[in-house]
């Protein structure tokens, strides 16, 4: 049996594809899961059935999204304005990460799933790179997705290291990144600008965070990196 691996959805409000509020999830996704060898659990916005999806659950992955984890939850003085929050869906991953840091369950952060690994557990975000990281290189890339846009060197002993060597290039779509680390992280992979693209959990079976998107690397390092966490929620 494949194991069930719950994969977080964005929402939106009312307007653009449907009347009603909808959810919604890139394929690819789903299809790096499947590739790996993990069946996909799509877990709508319910914080009350955290629990219960953890309870069935073998392992969790926390996507990104056009949108950021409200800065006043790290206790900062200001808001970026750049900075787009959603409540709900903010609520319902923090009690999912929560609950699977608990329960041991292998968790994946990815992208905006990696700055909300770091601030449950404490830690803070840069808000805008732009303005907060001088020389900063273009992480929001204006090219394809599917095309590595710089290169991650990745720290000598830690799990990503153990998994993808010393580099990867990766793609790059965000505009906030991790500040202080939060209790029981490391940083795994920095880019040539100081930015933290990716953190692990020190105790841990499995939990690791990276900045970029490596569903759409399923062919290279993507496909890496899906099939440790099929592999870490496999008996």
């Amino acid at each position: 049996m494949r194991p069930w691996i719950g994969v977080t959805l964005d929402a939106e409000p009312p307007g653009g594809w449907s009347a009603s509020a909808w959810y919604a999830l890139r394929q690819n996704y789903c299809e790096a899961i499947v590739a790996a060898g993990g069946a996909p659990v799509c877990l709508p916005h319910e914080p009350k059935l955290v629990e219960q999806y953890a309870a069935r659950l073998a392992g969790v992955v926390i996507t990104g999204g056009a949108f950021d984890v409200d800065p006043r939850t790290f206790g900062a003085s200001s808001v970026h304005p750049s900075v787009r929050t959603k409540a709900l869906r903010t609520e319902f991953e923090w009690r999912l990460v929560e609950v699977s840091l608990e329960r041991g369950l292998p968790l994946f952060g990815i992208c905006g799933g990696e700055q909300l690994l770091n601030v449950v557990l404490g830690g803070t975000l840069v808000q805008h790179i732009p303005d907060d990281v001088p020389g900063a290189l273009e992480h929001e890339q204006s090219t394809p997705h599917d095309e590595p846009s710089h290169r991650v060197v990745i720290e000598p002993d830690t799990r990503l290291f153990q998994l993808l060597g010393a580099e990867v290039n990766v793609n790059s779509t965000h505009h906030q990144a991790v500040a202080r680390l939060g209790s029981d992280l490391r940083v795994s992979g920095r880019s040539s600008d100081g930015v933290i693209e990716a953190i692990e959990h020190t105790r841990s079976h499995f939990c690791l965070g990276v900045q970029w998107h490596p569903e759409y690397f399923m062919s290279g390092h993507g496909g890496v990196l899906f099939r440790a966490l099929v592999e870490a929620c496999s008996p």
